[in-house]
């Protein structure tokens, strides 16, 4: 689910602060933990992967997240449930499988291992996919 897709300005969103917390400043970290629900002002486009929600938090300030970083709040104030997209669960897999390398083998031992054979395997097939 896109934030995009059910999100508008004016909504109701909660913080995670466990997946942000390393690129906020202290004041921003002290504004979440008094209180994690933030009204959405805008949305940004972010580093190309996505779209971002510029919020607004309990002491006034305004910081923006990614989308995978907020929760979308209904009208009680309960977390709507994202849906996972199966194409972006697709995309991850791969993305995973093109940072994997193969060092060569020289001994023996090492080349006959099954988990290198598969190693190879995968690696020399991953360009094909």
């Amino acid at each position: 689910m896109s934030i995009l897709d059910n999100a508008k300005i004016g909504d109701y969103v909660q913080v995670s602060l466990a997946q942000s917390k390393d690129r906020l400043t202290k004041e921003i970290i002290t504004a979440i933990n008094d209180s994690s629900v933030a009204t959405i002002n805008d949305f940004r486009i972010t580093d190309g992967k996505g779209i971002g929600v510029v919020v607004q938090l309990s002491n006034g300030k305004e910081q923006w997240f990614f989308e995978d970083e907020i929760n979308l709040l209904d009208e009680k104030g309960n977390v709507i449930k994202k849906v996972k997209d199966i194409k972006q669960n697709n995309i991850l897999i791969f993305n995973t499988l093109r940072e994997l390398n193969y060092e060569n083998k020289n001994r023996v031992k090492e080349l006959v291992n099954p988990a290198n054979f598969f190693l190879w395997l995968v690696v020399s097939l991953k360009d094909i996919f």
